[in-house]
């Protein structure tokens, strides 16, 4: 009998073992910077599992939740991540956003595992990054965006670019903007802020007209707090945002747009990145070396617009805008 029970057992853990072999083989593991209900997350990650439908391949998730916890709990989120990774071992991992690439990085340089980063708006050749990882930039047209707002409002002489101050808003005005805070752009004086704080946020949207703002160009909101130390709910402090500017609310990216948001502009959106990122995956899953894949640039952005705040702002889009342009509603 005990011969039989040891023979079962060898079995049992060989198949065992099959099974877990079969499953890194199949599996891909999405880490997100963010959470699930991001409207970013939510689109890029479409992007990556509508290019994997019907495949033989199984992408899981893992939200590290930074735009909503203290900076203080990232490091505990990033070892939380890295210990689901170990616990699927999956055959390829993507990073999402630069939180994820910041504080995982050089743990999967240790690995042979092949990573596809996407969102990643600072510069990662400053990381070193290890050979087996490469992937998609994302590069806000923040000069291009100003352009196109000229000629949307020809008589406009300033415009105030306002973002959080989290890690993600700070690369992103860091590449674009080289530590300057004020700048002409078509003509038009750009002044750039970066608010942490929710009361500053609203006293400085209601003052906005009054300082001279013709415009108000919203980045990133995601990452403030109230004077609780409370994380402020985005999409709430959107509505207010767009409720109470006394100038028209522009965007840079496509899920700040909407009837109760802003009015839109040239924006970038996470399912071109998350499609991208899938192409560069597909490579490496068929073969290719990370180290010979060089790392790319999203989509060049497109005008997305709501028709309902056009209307309400009394803003009529050029012939040249007005052709190339998706509405919301």
């Amino acid at each position: 009998m005990k011969k039989i029970n040891s023979f079962s057992l060898y079995i049992t853990s060989a198949l065992l073992s099959f099974n877990v072999s079969i499953a890194a083989e199949t599996d891909l593991l999405i880490i997100e910077s963010y959470h699930a209900e991001y409207p970013w997350d939510a689109s890029y990650v479409n992007g990556i599992s509508k290019n994997f439908e019907g495949s033989e391949y199984k992408v899981h998730r893992f939200q590290m939740d930074t735009k909503r916890i203290p900076k203080s709990d990232y490091q505990k989120k990033a070892d939380e991540a890295w210990q689901f990774y170990q616990s699927i071992k999956p055959k390829l991992v993507f990073l999402g956003d630069d939180n994820a690439l910041k504080f995982l990085a050089d743990k999967f340089a240790t690995t042979d595992t092949p990573v596809v980063y996407l969102g990643i708006n600072s510069n990662p050749r400053r990381m070193k990054l290890s050979k087996n990882i490469t992937g998609v930039l994302e590069r806000p047209l923040f000069k291009k965006s100003v352009v196109e707002i000229k000629k949307i409002m020809p008589k406009a002489k300033q415009i105030l670019v306002l973002f959080d101050s989290g890690n993600t808003s700070m690369h992103a005005v860091e590449e674009a903007f080289k530590g300057k805070t004020s700048l002409k752009i078509s003509g038009l004086k750009v002044e750039l802020k970066q608010i942490g704080k929710k009361d500053l946020w609203e006293s400085t949207i209601h003052s906005a007209k009054n300082d001279g703002f013709d415009a108000i160009i919203i980045g990133l909101y995601h990452t403030l707090i109230d004077n609780d130390n409370k994380s402020v709910n985005a999409e709430t402090l959107i509505k207010w945002t767009s409720q109470n500017t006394p100038v028209p609310l522009f965007a840079f990216w496509s899920f700040t747009v909407g009837t109760d948001k802003a009015i839109g502009g040239m924006v970038l959106e996470g399912y071109s990145q998350g499609e991208k990122a899938a192409g560069i995956a597909k490579r490496i899953l068929k073969g290719d070396n990370p180290t010979d894949i060089r790392p790319v640039i999203g989509e060049k952005g497109k005008f997305l617009f709501s028709k309902a705040l056009l209307d309400k702002w009394k803003l009529t889009l050029p012939p040249d805008i007005a052709d190339k342009t998706e509405y919301i509603d």
